[in-house]
């Protein structure tokens, strides 16, 4: 199975694409889309959904992981990651991607075994894991690879056809 992580955010957005056979991970490509601070926000958007869709139609995932938002004490930033997330979500919809969505609290769990875990700790999980020769940067790109192996964890290796298929639906 193909997997695009995703850590949306519209400043920087992390982006991850991995292959899971049968337990294994193996990394694919990994990046950000970064957008500069004095572009309109319309600009920001359309420039992150031009990129997901040039990587969606490059490496073909099966299926997406996006990052559910965290509560954010600035309600305007939350407002315009959202946005971004939006985006995100239209690209992945377009690209007729199965999506799924995971808390940070869940990624962690399924990386390192404790939902409080430190971002460090998530951060050499994606290092082990993927076996990469350093972390992943910036944080939003490994952020993006964590939510990848997070979905993984949880389909079992399974694609959602395959799931359909064993449920009888």
């Amino acid at each position: 199975m193909r997997i695009l992580g995703i850590d949306p955010g519209y400043a920087i957005l992390g982006w991850g694409v991995v292959d899971m056979i049968g337990n294994n991970f193996r990394w694919v490509a990994y990046d950000s889309l970064t957008t500069d601070k004095d572009m309109p926000m319309a600009e920001r958007l359309n420039f992150l959904y031009d990129g997901l869709t040039e990587i969606i139609e490059k490496y073909k995932p099966e299926e997406a992981a996006i990052e559910e938002l965290y509560f954010n004490n600035n309600a305007k930033t939350a407002l315009l990651v959202g946005e971004a997330r939006g985006i995100a979500v239209l690209a992945c919809a377009k690209g007729n991607l199965r999506i799924s969505e995971y808390t940070p609290l869940q990624i962690k769990q399924a990386l390192v075994g404790y939902g409080r875990a430190e971002k460090k700790q998530v951060q050499q999980m994606v290092k082990t894991i993927l076996n990469l020769e350093k972390v992943p940067k910036p944080d939003d790109t490994a952020d993006a690879l964590a939510a990848a192996i997070c979905h993984g964890h949880s389909t079992g290796g399974r694609t959602f056809r395959e799931l359909r298929i064993r449920q009888g639906i």
